[in-house]
């Protein structure tokens, strides 16, 4: 008997929601870059409006004593400080402004590539009316809508903000003489090798060998050598790099 198929959708389904960004470089490769929400870059943003606070306030300080030429100079580097910190930091810090940095945040072009002069400078220059007409409600609001929460600026300037991309490090493997497996080993045992040398240091002694027991049998290594082994053969796999 025939079950009874479904009845064709008048319409498609909405894509789901995701946080991953997919560039395709030119060389073809893709790229997965993770934009960064509306919280986290208000966060970023209030920390650099207090460094700059607190820059303006000790210079304004500083400059008090030199009286109308003080009062000329303050206005000057309000207006520098204002406009060109945050296009400073991005460009020659490769996107990170020291909010943007402390959180983990960086500004690129929408293909993934360092964000440049022209793309800074407008994205900046911008922000007054991503303020309009109070408190960035229109920035807030172009987050909230974008697929990629991007406000009026970055879409004029093509930029986007994103997660830094922390570098994956090595796991550490004990200290042991390289060696050759005596038996051909299959790649999910080769895993199993070198997911139990990597782990050695969040194990307890007794679990160490109780793995190394039943990692050995199939190998045919003696158990009281079982740990050893199993890392020679662990460094054996990796090269003389690990």
């Amino acid at each position: 008997m025939l079950e009874p198929t479904a009845p064709p959708r008048k319409a498609p389904l909405a894509p789901p929601l995701d946080t991953r960004h997919q560039v395709e470089t030119p060389e073809g490769i893709d790229l997965p870059l993770r934009p960064a929400g509306l919280m986290v870059r208000a966060v970023a943003f209030a920390i650099d409006l207090g460094i700059r606070g607190l820059i303006l306030g000790v210079l304004f300080i500083a400059l008090a004593f030199l009286g109308k030429l003080g009062m000329g100079l303050g206005s000057l580097l309000l207006f520098a400080i204002s406009w060109w910190y945050m296009v400073l930091f991005e460009v020659l810090r490769q996107g990170r402004s020291p909010g943007k940095q402390w959180l983990g945040l960086r500004v690129v072009h929408d293909d993934g590539t360092p964000i440049g002069w022209s793309a800074s400078l407008l994205r900046n220059l911008l922000r007054f009316v991503d303020l309009l007409p109070f408190g960035y409600f229109l920035g807030a609001l172009s987050c909230l809508q974008h697929p990629t929460f991007k406000r009026l600026g970055d879409i004029a300037a093509g930029t986007l903000v994103v997660y830094s991309e922390r570098p994956l490090s090595r796991p550490q493997l004990p200290d042991a003489e390289p060696r050759r497996s005596p038996v051909p080993l299959t790649l999910s045992e080769q895993r199993a090798v070198l997911g139990f040398a990597e782990r050695q240091a969040e194990l307890s002694p007794a679990r160490i060998n109780e793995l190394a027991a039943l990692l050995a049998q199939p190998l045919h290594i003696s158990a009281p050598k079982a740990v050893s082994e199993l890392n020679g053969i662990a460094r054996g796999l990796l090269g003389p790099s690990a």
